[in-house]
This record gives C-alpha cells, structure tokens and sequence, in this order.
C-alpha cells in the first residue's frame, strides 16, 4: 500500500484552497448538507485523499470516516465512475482510485456521498513526462486470442471484499529495470493514442525465481500452450479489493489457480514465453481494471 502523506478535510461548508508551492494539495473542497434537518448539525463525514501532490500513474487513496456505525458504506465517484468502499473498523472506510497515463491531468473532482453528507473535493493531478519509443513493424498485427483476451479481462475485473496485502509491495524478481511504466509508443511512425506500458519489466536469466509482492489468491493460471499468445506463461493474483498482479512470459508455474500465497512465496520462474525478444518479467499491477504505476506501492523504490 503506498506510503503517503495526508489530505483532511472538515465537514463544514467551506471552499478553501491549499498552496501547492509547499509541495500540498490544490484542494477545492466543497461540503453540502442533505435535508434541511441537517443545515446546522450535520453528520460529520470527514475525508482524507493520498498522496497529497498525486501525479499520473499514481492509485489515490480515499479515507472515509463517518460518525456512526449505523451509516452505510459511503459512495465515491471520480468523473463518470463509482468506486466501491470497503469497512477499515472504526466507522473508516477505503476506496482505491486508479490514474493512467491516459488520463487528462489537472483538475479532477471527487464526490464522496454520505448518508446526509455529499463531499465535493476537486484534486490536482499533475502531469508526467512519459518516454516515448519508436518501433517499425512489419506483417500481421493480429496478435493474441480471443481466448487470452476473454481471460485476462476477467481477471481484471475482479474485486473481492477482503484485503489481502499488507504494508508495502516487495520487488517480484531479480535484475535490472529494463522498461519503466508509462512507456508510450510510436508504430511505423504513428502515435499509438490508447497504448502505454502497463507495467515494470526486469531483466533476468531464465529460471530466476519470480515471488509475489503481497498475498493474494491465485486467480489465474494459463499457459503459451493454450493459446496466450502474447502473455505467454502468465500468474494472475487477486490481492483483494480491485487490487490484482500479473506475471507474463513465465518459463515455468509454481502454483495453481485458487491457492493462497504470501509476500515472498515462490509462484514461478522468468522466461521468455509470449511475444518477447528475451528472458524477463513483466510485472503489471491494476487497480479496478486499470494498469497503475507499481513503484509507489514500493515505497517508490526501485
């Protein structure tokens, strides 16, 4: 989980502003009351938002803390999707928000609703230089199958109740970084709009033991021989509450689907299945289905 510093906000009305020349969040933070029994007392609902100066590619953290335990789960949207919360204890509950290179930076609104309380917190995303790359391909680009792709995007949608991770990600393997995340691309010198690097690559000899980062459920198992074309031999783990890692070109599986791991175990080998020009592991980590940059989860060390 990624270590940051926090935004508090107040359930009183108010529209403030939060300089970020002190490295804090630009915040416009707008409270209103349901029902007019509440104008003067409202219930507190009371919201912190991390990272404070959150870029693209980072997962922001949504802390709720309502008054009662007798309320229901608060509702959070950002843009045009809704979120789903889950309990902490103590009336805290914990929404995930993915952000991707794809994203447009600058100001986005988040809407927490309450039972009697609707937060609007207006959150500046900052931009981030992605390198870009050129490659020039020739020959079918009708790559992958249906059936990889109907798998993968299963596993992509899940979202289990229980959180499984705890604390900080560790490194999967071995080896250096040899593509960072965010990577965009040029095709036959044409910008590929919808395509970015979803995930880190390390470089490393074939059979270098891959472990996972975090506990989770084994959630997905398939091989090159199948038909994963592209993924090659690929380990999907289910870290619970829309949190999921995937491990592709695999030269050998450890583990079966529906087993519980922990941070460190053994799940395969790196290797070079798939479409790869060499042995490496490509680890992508997704938030509700979206591909977010797995450094913070690490403490941002790499």
């Amino acid at each position: 989980m990624p270590s940051f510093m926090t935004s508090s906000a107040s359930v009183a009305d108010s529209i403030g502003t939060v300089a970020r020349g002190t490295g804090l969040l630009l915040a416009s933070l707008v409270s209103l009351t349901v029902g007019t029994s509440f104008v003067s007392t409202a219930t507190a609902l009371e919201v912190e938002i991390r990272p404070t100066n959150p870029q693209l590619g980072d997962t922001l953290t949504i802390l709720v803390q309502a008054e009662s335990a007798d309320e229901p789960p608060p509702v959070v949207t950002m843009g045009d999707r809704t979120f789903p919360t889950f309990p902490l204890g103590n009336n805290q509950f914990q929404a995930l928000l993915p952000t991707t290179p794809l994203d447009d930076p600058g100001r986005v609104v988040v809407q927490v609703t309450g039972e009697t309380v609707v937060r609007n917190l207006a959150v500046w995303v900052s931009d981030r230089s992605f390198p870009t790359q050129s490659l020039w391909i020739s020959g079918s680009d009708d790559l992958g199958t249906d059936y990889e792709f109907d798998r993968v995007d299963e596993f992509k949608a899940l979202v289990s109740d229980q959180q499984l991770w705890s604390g900080s990600f560790l490194r999967p393997t071995s080896g250096p970084v040899t593509t960072i995340y965010g990577i965009r691309r040029y095709y036959n010198g044409v910008f590929a709009e919808d395509y970015y690097h979803r995930g880190v690559d390390y470089a490393a000899g074939t059979g270098t033991p891959v472990v996972a980062p975090a506990a989770g459920i084994v959630a997905l198992v398939d091989y090159e021989a199948n038909g994963f074309e592209i993924h090659g031999n690929t380990v999907g783990l289910d870290h619970g509450q829309g949190v999921a890692s995937i491990f592709l070109h695999l030269s050998r599986i450890d583990v079966q689907e529906g087993d519980r791991v922990e941070a460190g175990q053994v799940i395969g080998a790196v290797g070079s299945t798939g479409i790869s020009t060499g042995p490496h592991l490509h680890w992508g980590l997704y938030v509700h289905g979206q591909a977010v940059d797995p450094v913070p989860w690490r403490d941002g060390v790499e």
